[in-house]
């Protein structure tokens, strides 16, 4: 993120393909916005899910959240409701909410994803490992579960262990 020359104080600029990235539950997820660069109002993350791809069921205490698919195609579920999310389309999802979604597809899809207020963004960091240019990120290890269930709590969420996961 860089301030945006000869631009009033504050305003900045993150380009296509700029913003740290982390592997998080075989995601690619990569910040546009934080906390510090909006004052706090949000976070900002730009997705790449691959086929199968998305994270287990959780819940934001402290924020809403909301996302914009850019391309493939979302299985969305909020609360008992499952709809499938295609590019153009935006969800909103009050806090308290709970949600996941999947790729049913077999191409990757893409779609950015608002956090309010900010601050939830430094989950993907802490929880994430930092992604390399080119590479594909490596599949959910349920051994890191616990470890992400935990780090999630820090942050105002819950995360239920997916099928066939201990929820130790």
């Amino acid at each position: 993120m860089s301030l945006l020359e000869g631009g009033a104080p504050g305003v900045t600029i993150v380009r296509a393909g700029e913003g740290p990235s982390h592997w998080l539950v075989g995601d690619t997820y990569t910040t546009k916005a934080t906390a510090e660069s909006t004052g706090g109002a949000f976070g900002l993350l730009e997705a790449s899910v691959p086929p199968g791809g998305g994270p287990p069921p959780h819940v934001h205490t402290r924020e809403d959240e909301a996302f914009y698919l850019l391309d493939g195609i979302l299985e969305v579920t909020a609360g008992e409701a499952t709809m499938l999310v295609r590019p153009g389309d935006f969800v909103f999802l009050p806090r308290g909410t709970v949600h996941w979604f999947t790729n049913p597809s077999v191409d990757a899809a893409r779609a950015l994803f608002w956090a309010t207020p900010g601050g939830f963004e430094r989950f993907f960091t802490e929880a994430g490992t930092p992604a390399r240019r080119g590479e594909p990120a490596p599949p959910f290890d349920p051994a890191g579960f616990g470890r992400l269930a935990e780090l999630s709590l820090r942050y105002g969420a819950e995360i239920q262990a997916p099928s066939g996961i201990p929820a130790d």
